[in-house]
């Protein structure tokens, strides 16, 4: 193990949370649970014309790992719609596997410590896992 886990960046990210509150009257929702960590992500969505998100809230219970991705991931996801964030989402998988050199999502290097501890990853990908989830309600 190479990187301290926890440094300042991590919790720097983990406060920027506070940034992207829950929205009153989202036009989507969604809850997800990490089983194997218990973090929590409820995520609000709203949607421009072309599928993009224009919008994102997010009430977030999770580690400040979990809580650093929530805020990269909201950091950026402005202007993404679900295939975009799908392929990041899988990517990024591969990524902290070490099945893929880089992380395709923007500043997401910041959490390269976490790739040595696989019981964070559940809680580092749950944003991407619950944006997917409330994108495909989108698409029904």
């Amino acid at each position: 193990m190479s990187a301290p886990l926890y440094n300042r960046q991590i919790l720097m990210l983990a406060v920027e949370n506070a940034q992207y509150p829950p929205l009153t009257g989202a036009h989507l929702h969604g809850v997800l649970r990490s089983s194997i960590c218990g973090s929590q992500i409820s995520m609000d969505v709203d949607l421009d014309a072309e599928g993009q998100i224009c919008d994102l809230g997010m009430a977030v219970q999770a580690c400040a790992l979990g809580q650093a991705s929530a805020s990269l991931f909201a950091r950026h996801a402005k202007g993404r719609g679900h295939d975009d964030i799908s392929a990041a989402r899988d990517q990024l998988l591969a990524w902290l596997r070490g099945e893929h050199a880089a992380p395709l999502w923007p500043d997401f290097a910041q959490l390269a410590a976490v790739k040595d501890y696989p019981a964070r990853h559940s809680a580092v990908m749950l944003p991407f896992d619950v944006a997917v989830m409330v994108l495909d309600g989108a698409a029904v």
